[in-house]
């Protein structure tokens, strides 16, 4: 049977990436260091993915098992040298902490075969795959940094599903949303996997995500979390004033995107409409607080709010509404969350402008900056 090896067996890894490959044929090894459900993973061999949809559609996830990354180095790296592809979702800060055991693996596969590897990182960052290419080649001699042309391939990719926070302790279940899209850049004739899109291209891709999908989500957690905490997202979505908000954010996201990419306005106009009725399914049941959590990455510099405001602002064009969404994440101060306490703690010190030319690379006196300031305090208010 054809193997994969997944790094991160968390609700992204079973939810979305890793049942793909077993609804493909693949025997799915997940590497991780949660010792609980890498061992229910290696029990079971099975779990469900299951619709949030009225009718509560499930698919059964087969042929897969679990390795703790700690604890079975030797398996993990045996795994590696076995393998057609090798996928991450971890989180992007996570990415060079696995590098190292990764690298030990390539060591030993292109001893062992000429076999082609596909190492592809589904994270919500742009050019992840490139990142982690960086950090395991950081581990590589220049001998086997060689021996890996034509046999490993580095692809980038942009991936959207929304997987909430779950109800099912002790479950390896999963609830998600019946959308999803995984596309991968690539210009190889590479194995087939369901619910892969190719394209030679990816930059329209991830940031048409990225600026819509995540930027409208976090949005919606600020906003809604300063109206009421306790509110979940689609909840927050009943309030008109923040459904039009939210348009106006991602309407100018929109505007950058079809200038920078030559996207089709009404396609996009449509695409945003859709994404918004997305984030309206009560049955993902997320909150605000969840979605809302780490705003000290969310406001950096390359991610979903500043940069879309800073590119709006090379363009020309307005950038005063993903300005206010920013803000609002400035005022997220939800006390169980580390970076939201760090946040507040920043700013009370330092005080807003430095805190976005520290965290967002703004200048304390730029017009983002200026516009940033004025709706923290009109929202303080």
């Amino acid at each position: 049977m054809k193997q994969a090896v997944h790094f991160g067996a968390g609700n992204i890894g079973r939810g979305f990436i890793g049942a793909l490959f077993s609804q493909s044929g693949y025997h799915v090894t997940f590497v991780d260091i949660a010792e609980k459900i890498i061992d229910q993973l290696n029990e079971k061999k099975q779990y469900q993915v299951k619709l949030a949809t009225d009718q509560q559609e499930s698919v059964l996830v087969e042929n897969v098992s679990g390795l703790n990354s700690l604890k079975q180095e030797g398996e993990v790296i045996k795994a590696i040298t076995e393998a057609t592809y090798l996928t991450t979702a971890i989180g992007p800060n996570i990415l060079p902490h696995i590098a190292p055991l990764i690298a030990k693996g390539l060591v030993a596969r292109v001893k062992q075969t000429d076999e082609k590897l596909y190492v592809i990182a589904c994270e919500n960052q742009i050019s992840a795959t490139d990142l982690l290419e960086g950090y395991i080649l950081e581990h590589l001699d220049q001998d086997t940094k060689e021996k890996l042309a034509d046999k490993v391939f580095f692809f980038n990719s942009a991936v959207d599903r929304i997987v909430p926070i779950q109800n099912n302790a002790g479950s390896l279940d999963v609830l998600v949303e019946p959308y999803y899209e995984w596309v991968v850049e690539t210009n190889e004739s590479i194995p087939e996997v369901e619910g892969m899109t190719i394209v030679k291209e990816l930059a329209p891709f991830i940031e048409r995500k990225l600026f819509t999908v995540n930027t409208g989500h976090a949005s919606i957690a600020y906003l809604g979390y300063l109206k009421d905490r306790t509110l979940t997202i689609d909840q927050s979505l009943e309030d008109e004033a923040i459904v039009e908000q939210v348009k106006k954010i991602l309407g100018e996201t929109g505007d950058y995107l079809i200038g920078q990419y030559g996207l089709d306005a009404d396609e996009h106009q449509q695409y945003i409409e859709k994404i918004i009725s997305r984030f309206k399914n009560a049955y993902l049941n997320d909150s605000v607080n969840r979605v809302g959590r780490s705003p000290l990455r969310k406001l950096g510099p390359n991610d979903r709010l500043v940069r879309p405001a800073v590119e709006a602002k090379k363009a020309g064009l307005s950038y005063t509404n993903l300005a206010k969404a920013i803000a609002a994440a400035m005022l997220f101060d939800f006390n169980e969350d580390e970076e939201a306490i760090k946040l507040q703690t920043m700013i009370k010190e330092n005080g807003v402008p430095a805190v976005l030319k520290e965290v967002s690379g703004l200048g304390e006196n730029s017009e983002i900056t200026i516009e940033v300031v004025s709706h923290y305090n009109e929202l303080k208010k």
